[in-house]
């Protein structure tokens, strides 16, 4: 019996940043998914890592990931890539997230810089921090990996958040955009959802929670 559902954030409630890292090499003629495959490589300690689990400070990491970067071919300074983090919030998604609240305990488990913009949304401006700082209060709680010192696809950070709801794994639907995210989670027993579209990720959700009003969502 599902009695909780673990959100990702960023690629979920809001925008990809990936889609965002696309277009910034697209305008600098670098490779398609070069930032992500920087990010990819040494996944636990790289500058990126050691950033969300707050380990390094802001002027560290764009040393760093300038460093890594050159080392792949393109130097990129880390304060560009930061300022590429915060996407769009999707009305869809926070919509299904105010539907799925009135039957389920509802948590978030973010990776994020605390440093970066404003928020665990890391918005890039007022506006879009107030939008963004009332979608997150929807939430039972938010697990950030810049105040926890541990971050996804680490174990213990879902662990953390069943404790914190009072559920097994078993009992839990945990939604990301990222596979690698995903797999540790469904290796403990959770039910997980990769979100490769909005209208997909709703779907299932519709299925597995048996909402199905959330199919109606545009």
């Amino acid at each position: 019996m599902i009695k909780a559902v673990l959100w990702d954030f960023g690629g979920v409630i809001t925008t990809s940043p990936f889609e965002a890292f696309n277009r910034y090499e697209q305008e600098r003629g670098l490779p398609v998914d070069f930032i992500r495959s920087v990010n990819a490589t040494n996944p636990d300690n790289n500058a990126w890592a050691q950033l969300e689990q707050n380990r390094i400070d802001l002027a560290e990491f764009d040393v760093a990931f300038a460093r890594e970067t050159a080392a792949a071919g393109h130097r990129i300074a880390g304060t560009d890539v930061l300022q590429l983090l915060s996407g769009d919030v999707r009305p869809s998604m926070v919509t299904a997230l105010t539907l799925i609240k009135q039957r389920y305990r509802v948590a978030c488990i973010t990776n994020n810089v605390q440093a970066a913009g404003s928020g665990p949304g890391m918005a890039s401006d007022n506006a879009k921090a107030q939008q963004i700082a009332g979608v997150l209060a929807l939430f039972d709680f938010v697990l950030e990996s810049s105040v926890v010192g541990v971050r996804k696809p680490d174990p213990r950070i879902y662990t953390m958040a069943c404790e914190k709801l009072e559920v097994d794994p078993n009992e839990t639907v945990f939604i990301d955009d990222l596979g690698v995210n995903l797999k540790p989670a469904r290796a403990m027993g959770m039910t997980t959802i990769k979100v490769r579209s909005q209208a997909q990720a709703l779907a299932e959700l519709a299925a597995l929670l048996e909402l199905p009003e959330l199919m109606r969502l545009p």
